[in-house]
């Protein structure tokens, strides 16, 4: 799901449970969020904390976008955190 101050999105990555991996994503999985327009997005990849390849968030990169990869867990942790702080972030987190 993609979880942002005024946004919820149960459709991401996929509603195919098969492809809800980190190591299903694509450059395409982070188009929606460019709309949101965020300074940091957090990638909460499952259970085990896992790195993406520059290439596949590229999309963020380009549009200024940080992105920063912690198990799921972490990225709600850390989410509630910025939030409080009145940063604008997204959480995109794989359960």
């Amino acid at each position: 799901m993609i979880v942002a101050a005024k946004t919820l999105l149960t459709d991401w990555p996929s509603s195919d449970p098969k492809l809800q991996s980190v190591e299903h994503l694509t450059e395409h999985d982070f188009e929606k969020i460019i709309t949101l327009n965020p300074e940091v997005v957090l990638l909460g990849t499952g259970k085990t904390h896992c790195f993406l390849h520059p290439r596949i968030y590229l999309p963020l990169s380009s549009h200024g976008i940080a992105l920063e990869c912690m198990t799921t867990a972490a990225a709600c942790r850390t989410y509630n955190i910025l939030m409080s702080e009145g940063r604008n972030v997204a959480a995109m987190l794989i359960i």
